[in-house]
């Protein structure tokens, strides 16, 4: 109930009400919402909140849960457990549990009591307790229009808020608004809400606004209407000058008697918030110091619980506290009328009331097989130690087995800080302090905090020597994992460490399983024959019950086989791997997302979709479709994109991105969205994304081989089309470097796009590429499709200052790196188009040139060619007729690239056919006469040459002229047919006869 120290109506805030009115009113078309209010403490977030909702109560179904001041000790999901216990009261259980789907199995993380239901299976992970509690939202608000609120998420814990982020970000449909109240003045540098609220502001389902001060005049009309009078001015001056416009300490402020005359004024802000309390009995007193130790609100049986009277002496203490407006209540707890006011009187309290106080809560929660959390925290509050250490050891597991992973970390860095102040700590926990350490370190990796995994897990291995051989290898695969997620090398070697120094005990399975992941490991880093002989020991060492382990082993060998070109062996494995992997969801999803992959890779696009999406119906059976499935789903990203179903792909994949996938998985759906934003136009978003992400990506390449040469491609293609040739070819030039690996169906795109690269240079400045803008042919087009750092390889690439590079060896080599890879199955399609990159390069006449073009246009339309290889090669044929003077053929074969990039939606390749055709109309340099453009004799024979293919260089020694001055001639071409590069000055000119006096 409202304490009537309030004012009648809500002051100041009609504006804020009205939005949240017009915020439900939008979701009404099934669209849901969410809407954050911030503000600073007594602003009255609670208070607006409260008018919505008991309006909104009238055409929606309203649930409320909030969070406790209880700093990381509050129990892991709390305002949801309130959610969902008001949401069974409402609708029933057999509703809620329909509603859930095939999430129902997790209910019990949230509702204890459904453990025992013979209906709900067993729990599952925090993936799918988040989308069960997205999906049962938006499943009762189909019905019925629903508000959630939580409010004071600034105390919530971190397991609460990525719930939270998890239902902003992934909520689809439904009439629901969630409803979200933070203090903006509790969130400083450090505490987690920081960092998530700007995240908030970029979510287009998201709304957040904080609510301002007062104006005098609206603390006029509040307190006229709590005093039921008009105030004289004196007492509104000086309510106005102390209170700063916060509506509570306009409340705290009236209720002070000759406030206007100055007499009785507190002096300080705990001299206000204390003013109601100082003036009650000391019973009611009493009872409020008891009630601060137990939070902002405590529910009535637990302050029974810790009460040393009789009931009726709480009763009494009770009501004159909530008649003087410093409680309130409502049918099932106590609150204190702000929370600021019982921070004020816990602060109060004395020592031996603290730790009597906060001990009773802990006894009786205890009893009532409460939280741990909560006990753990009355216990250090009360300073029991040994009591504290036990509650922080039951707290971490119950956290544990609520997928609330940071708060079991939490817990386990209390118990770890106890350690060595408990007697018996060892006894007590039933674990060695290694054991803790192990445990807490998986906690926070499972929590995201890998850096803080690491430091434990080496702070444990640092006392390896009084480890069993077990415990030691389990650290250091522990140990393994966290420097992968981190993207850091020596996973190996540790996890063969690992492997030296474990039991051979096969009912274990851990030499399995680290012989799995030394395989999965080695075939990261394109190490195929380690790999193959790794996962093939893992098969062999898994007992033949452990078919799951057996199918992950499978699924590693026969991904490595394809990728070593036994395709035919390594898909038998995958099939292997599936039926072996039987209804067990996890090692199902990792089959068809290596098996999807693998199709992409072999250029069969159908067949790599519709496997990612028989994944994704098993992830929806598991109930994780908007988790583990979106991921799969995202698989599909590539060879959508090899379809030409752009928008498709997109739909895909911008959700796995804002789920912040692992770091591996993370690159891979950069380099999508790189390649995306490029071919479709944007070739400034691609640039300013490839140098916001390249630092983590080029981080993830030191230990992924397809990550090294996938990142090259993409960059590469990006500073084609940026015109930065000589950048492109020092990133692409990987290919040809001793670090790389050979992966075929990364390699023959590379080839691709460090071939156009070279030809690019060549065709701007010969053997010598400084660092200005080379010919950017058509307009900036770039290499060919989605893809470390500066290399040298054989072909002569200097890693530092300018790119020296002799352009017909590195094409050489470059065609050398090609055959190798000639029994790859999308060898046909890519092969004609590095040869016709690289004609030009290596001398060829225009004609030849336009030849291998048309041989590589043939190509594109093949098997396994990517979409958008069809209107790139029309267009650079159409290129290659412009410079060999067939203007016919060249508008044709522009025409034709057009048309096809506009239907398949790559806006690249439409900017660069209209300024291929563009370009047909010839420019006139005018002179001070007014004249066509001239060449003179020389500039004649220099562009004759030009037209050859020729360098600088070579135009040089031909002429018999230097290569400085041959330069001079070629500028001045440039600058007469108002042409920006040596391709463009060529077609110019034989289309405008510019050589002709």
């Amino acid at each position: 109930m409202r304490s009537p120290a309030s004012s009648a109506s809500l002051i100041g805030r009609e504006s804020d009400l009205a939005a949240l009115h017009d915020e439900l009113a939008a979701v009404a078309d099934g669209q849901p919402r969410a809407v954050v209010v911030g503000g600073e403490a007594g602003i009255g977030k609670s208070r607006l909140i409260a008018e919505f909702l008991a309006d909104a109560a009238s055409t929606a179904t309203v649930l409320t849960g909030r969070s406790v001041d209880l700093g990381t000790d509050g129990a892991p999901y709390a305002p949801f457990t309130a959610i969902l216990r008001q949401l069974v009261d409402a609708i029933g259980l057999d509703a809620v549990l329909s509603a859930a789907g095939q999430g129902a199995g997790v209910l019990s993380v949230l509702l204890p009591e459904l453990a025992s239901t013979d209906a709900v299976p067993a729990r599952t992970g925090a993936e799918r307790l988040y989308e069960l509690v997205t999906v049962l939202f938006e499943n009762v608000s189909a019905a019925h229009p629903l508000v959630v609120a939580v409010e004071d998420i600034h105390w919530a814990d971190i397991a609460t808020l990525e719930l939270i982020r998890f239902v902003i970000r992934m909520m689809e449909r439904g009439r629901f608004l969630l409803l979200l109240s933070y203090r903006s003045d509790e969130v400083l540098r450090g505490h987690p809400l920081r960092s998530y609220l700007p995240e908030l502001d970029r979510t287009r389902r998201a709304t957040r606004w904080e609510l301002g001060r007062l104006s005098r005049a609206q603390v006029a009309t509040q307190a006229e209407q709590i005093l039921g009078c008009a105030p004289d001015a004196a007492t509104v001056d000086k309510v106005y000058q102390l209170s700063e416009g916060v509506p509570f300490f306009v409340e705290e402020l009236i209720g002070i008697e000759h406030l206007g005359t100055g007499e009785d004024l507190p002096e300080t802000l705990r001299d206000l918030l204390l003013a109601r309390y100082e003036r009650l009995s000391e019973p009611a007193q009493r009872l409020l110091r008891l009630l601060s130790a137990g939070g902002v609100c405590v529910e009535h049986d637990l302050l029974a619980a810790v009460f040393d009277g009789t009931a009726d002496d709480l009763d009494a203490a009770a009501r004159e506290a909530v008649v003087a407006h410093v409680l309130a209540a409502d049918t099932t707890e106590y609150s204190f009328r702000h929370a600021l006011v019982r921070e004020a009187v816990h602060a109060d309290l004395l020592p031996g009331e603290r730790t009597r106080f906060h001990t009773r809560y802990a006894v009786a929660i205890e009893e009532a097989g409460g939280s741990a959390s909560q006990i753990s925290y009355h216990w250090m509050a009360a300073h029991d130690l040994r009591r504290a250490f036990i509650a922080s050891l039951e707290a971490m597991e119950e956290s544990r087995l609520s997928y609330a992973y940071s708060a079991a970390a939490a817990m386990g860095d209390r118990a770890l800080e106890l350690w060595d102040r408990v007697d018996g700590a060892e006894e007590l926990a039933g674990r060695s302090r290694t054991e803790l350490l192990s445990r807490t370190a998986s906690a926070l990796r499972n929590a995201g905090d890998s850096e803080r995994a690491l430091a434990l897990v080496n702070v444990a291995l640092d006392d390896a020597d009084g480890l069993s051989p077990d415990r030691h290898a389990r650290l250091l695969r522990d140990k393994a994992q966290y420097l992968a997620n981190l993207s850091r090398p020596g996973s190996v070697d540790l996890l063969q460490r690992a492997l030296a120094i474990a039991p051979h005990d096969p009912g274990d399975g851990l030499r399995a399983q680290l012989l799995a992941e030394v395989a999965g490991r080695l075939m990261l880093e394109a190490r195929y024959d380690e790999a193959i002989r790794t996962s093939t020991l893992s098969i062999t060492e898994a007992a033949d019950e452990a078919s799951a382990r057996r199918s992950v082993a499978h699924t590693i060998r026969g991904t490595v086989l394809v990728n070593d070109g036994s395709i035919e062996e390594g898909l038998a494995d995958l099939d292997t791997a599936r039926v072996l992997a039987g209804t067990d969801s996890g090692p199902l999803l990792r089959n068809a997302v290596n098996a999807s992959d693998v199709m992409n890779l072999l250029g069969r696009f159908d067949d790599a979709v519709r496997i990612a999406q028989a994944g994704v119906e098993q992830a929806k059976l598991r109930g994780v479709e908007r988790t583990s499935g979106v991921m799969l789903a995202s698989n599909t990203v590539e060879p959508l994109l090899a379809l030409g179903k752009l928008d498709l792909a997109e739909n895909m994949l911008d959700p796995a991105l804002e789920l912040d996938p692992p770091p591996g998985f993370r690159v891979h759906l950069q380099r999508m969205k790189l390649w995306l934003t490029l071919w479709r136009g944007d070739t400034q978003r691609a640039e300013d994304l490839l140098r916001r992400w390249r630092k983590g990506m080029l981080v993830q390449a030191e230990i992924e081989m397809q990550s090294r040469l996938g990142f090259a491609r993409v960059a590469a293609e990006i500073e084609v089309a940026r015109g930065d040739a000589a950048a492109a070819w020092r990133d692409a030039s990987v290919v040809l470097s001793d670090a790389r690996r050979s992966i075929p169906a990364y390699d023959l795109p590379l080839l691709a796009a460090a071939a156009r690269a070279l030809s690019e240079l060549g065709a701007s400045e010969g053997a010598t590429a400084p660092g200005g803008v080379p010919d950017s042919g058509a307009g900036g087009v770039p290499g060919i499709g989605p893809g470390i750092g500066p290399g040298t390889g054989p072909g002569g690439v200097a890693s530092d200052g300018p790119a020296v590079v002799d352009a017909p060896s590195a094409a050489r080599a470059l065609l050398a790196v090609l055959a190798e890879l000639s029994t790859w199955p999308t060898f046909p399609v890519w092969a004609p188009l590095i040869e016709a990159e690289l004609a030009g390069v290596l001398g060829q006449l225009p004609a030849q040139v336009v030849a291998a073009w048309e041989h590589a246009v043939d190509a594109a339309r093949g098997a396994g060619a990517p979409a958008h290889l069809r209107p790139y090669t029309l267009l650079r044929l159409a290129q290659a007729n412009a410079v060999a003077g067939n203007r016919a053929a060249a508008e044709h074969a522009a025409a034709g690239a057009r048309q096809l990039a506009d239907a398949l939606g790559f806006g690249l390749l439409v900017d660069a056919a209209d300024h291929l055709v563009a370009s047909a109309v010839p420019a006139r340099h005018v002179t001070a006469r007014g004249a066509e453009p001239v060449l003179t004799d020389r500039e004649t024979q220099v562009l004759a040459l030009i037209e050859q293919g020729l360098s600088n260089k070579q135009i040089g020694e031909r002429l018999y002229i230097s290569a400085k001055t041959a330069s001079v001639h070629v500028s001045s071409i440039l600058r007469k047919v108002g042409a920006s590069s040596r391709t463009e000055a060529v077609y110019r000119a034989a289309r405008a006869g510019a050589g002709r006096r």
